[in-house]
């Protein structure tokens, strides 16, 4: 079993940037992937960024060029968000695959873009 735990969210002006992070916690080894999701009221959780234990990454088109996976390579998934906008304003959900097809979800981290 895989534990996860977000921080780094908050209130931000349009244009400014913020860090999340992830930490891992419990079967670590397992671990094949980890992502950044998001859900705005209203609207269905999409991925926003995934990173594999090969360190291959991959961007919704929305975010590309703004926002920047990166892992630790021990157990910490960041989530480096440049240039917000205010269409990124949602919670953000950290997620983890493991090599056994399990699949667990942190709790959710508000993050506020104000325009």
């Amino acid at each position: 079993q895989v534990q996860l735990v977000e921080s780094g969210g908050g209130l931000v002006q349009a244009g400014g940037s913020l860090r999340l992070a992830c930490a891992a916690s419990g079967s670590i080894s397992t671990i094949s992937a980890m992502g950044w999701y998001r859900q705005a009221p209203g609207k269905q959780r999409e991925l926003v960024a995934a990173i594999t234990s090969g360190g291959s990454t991959n961007y919704a088109d929305s975010v590309k060029g703004r926002f920047t996976i990166s892992s630790d390579k021990i157990n910490t998934v960041y989530l480096q968000m440049n240039t917000l906008k205010s269409e990124d304003t949602a919670v953000y959900y950290c997620n983890a695959n493991t090599r056994w097809g399990k699949e667990s979800w942190g709790q959710g981290t508000q993050v506020t873009v104000s325009s």
